[in-house]
C-alpha cells in the first residue's frame, strides 16, 4: 500500500508538473514567455504551446486587438482667433510589437492609456491652434485628425504600439463663451420678436384706421341716402297733405287741431294753463259753440 500511495503521489507531481508547460494561446492574444525575469519569446500563433514549469519560465497575456481611448478630461484649446473650444476625442490603437511594449509600458494596458492621453492632448492642441473654428468645425477636421496621427506615430513606434485611428466626437464652445452665444442668440430672437410686434403694431393700427375711415364714409352716405329719402317722403307726404287738405279745408283745419292736442296732451302729468276761449281749444268746443 505504502508503495502504491508514492506511485500515485508521483503520477500526480508528474501531472502537475505536465499541466504547467502547458499553455493556450488565444487568436485574440499575443503570449510572451519569461524566462527568469527576461522575456524568452513572443507566441502570435493560436494553439496549444508548451514552455518550461514554473519558475523556470512564465507567460504574460496582452491583448493583440484593436484598443479604444477616449479623452480622459475636456480641456479648452485656443485657436487661431482666440476663441476657446472643447474638444472630445477617440483614439484607436493596437500592439505590434510586444516586447517594446512591455519594455516601455509594462503588462499593464492603463500604462498605455496614461502615457497615450497627454500627447495626444498635446497634438490636439498644436493642430487646433494653427486654424480658425470655421477650419476645426467644418473645411479642415479631416486634416486635424491626420496631423495628430502624423505627430503621434514615432511616439507610438517607441511604445511598441500603432495608431489604428483618431476621431474628434464633439466640438463645442467653451462654458463662458457657449453662455455669451446663447444671449446674444436670445438678444437677435427678442430684437425680431420685437420688431414683428411693432410692424403688427403698425399694421393693426392701419387696418383699424382705415376701418374706421370706411365705416364713416359708410355712415355718411347711409345718413344721405336715408335724409334723401326721408325728404322725398316729406315731399310726397306734404304733397298728399296738400291735395288732401286742399279738397276740405275744414277738415284739413280740424285735423291739424287733433294732431296739436295729441303732441300737447302726450303725458297724463302735463299740465298746462290756457284760457278755454282761445282759439286752440275751438275743436274741442265743437261747431256750434265756436263763437262762445
Amino acid at each position: 500500500m505504502h508503495r502504491i500511495g508514492i506511485i500515485v503521489v508521483g503520477i500526480l507531481l508528474a501531472l502537475i508538473i505536465l499541466a504547467s508547460t502547458l499553455f493556450v494561446v488565444d487568436q485574440r492574444q499575443f503570449a510572451v514567455v519569461y524566462a527568469l525575469g527576461e522575456i524568452k519569446d513572443v507566441v502570435s500563433e493560436p494553439g496549444l504551446k508548451f514552455k518550461l514549469p514554473a519558475p523556470l519560465q512564465n507567460v504574460v497575456v496582452l491583448d493583440r486587438r484593436t484598443q479604444t481611448l477616449d479623452s480622459p478630461e475636456s480641456k479648452p484649446i485656443f485657436t487661431a482667433e482666440k476663441k476657446s473650444l472643447v474638444i472630445d476625442w477617440l483614439l484607436k490603437w493596437r500592439i505590434t510589437d510586444p516586447k517594446l511594449f512591455i519594455r516601455n509600458l509594462g503588462t499593464d494596458m492603463r500604462n498605455a492609456e496614461n502615457r497615450l492621453s497627454p500627447i495626444v492632448q498635446a497634438a490636439l492642441n498644436e493642430e487646433v491652434t494653427r486654424r480658425t473654428v470655421g477650419a476645426v468645425l467644418s473645411t479642415e477636421r479631416e486634416k486635424v485628425m491626420q496631423g495628430i496621427i502624423s505627430r503621434l506615430s514615432d511616439d507610438a513606434k517607441s511604445f511598441g504600439i500603432e495608431i489604428v485611428d483618431v476621431r474628434i466626437k464633439r466640438v463645442d464652445f467653451s462654458v463662458n463663451i457657449t453662455d455669451a452665444v446663447y444671449r446674444r442668440m436670445q438678444s437677435e430672437r427678442q430684437r425680431v420678436a420685437n420688431e414683428l410686434r411693432s410692424q403688427g403694431t403698425a399694421e393693426g393700427e392701419k387696418i383699424r384706421a382705415d376701418a374706421d375711415r370706411q365705416r364713416e364714409i359708410i355712415v355718411a352716405e347711409a345718413y344721405r341716402d336715408a335724409q334723401k329719402l326721408k325728404g322725398d317722403g316729406d315731399a310726397k307726404a306734404s304733397a298728399l297733405y296738400s291735395d288732401a287738405f286742399g279738397r276740405d279745408p275744414q277738415f284739413a283745419q280740424f285735423y291739424r287741431s287733433l294732431e296739436a292736442y295729441r303732441s300737447t296732451f302726450r303725458s297724463k302729468s302735463d299740465v298746462m294753463v290756457v284760457d278755454p276761449s282761445s282759439d286752440f281749444f275751438k275743436a274741442m268746443r265743437g261747431a256750434g259753440t265756436g263763437g262762445k
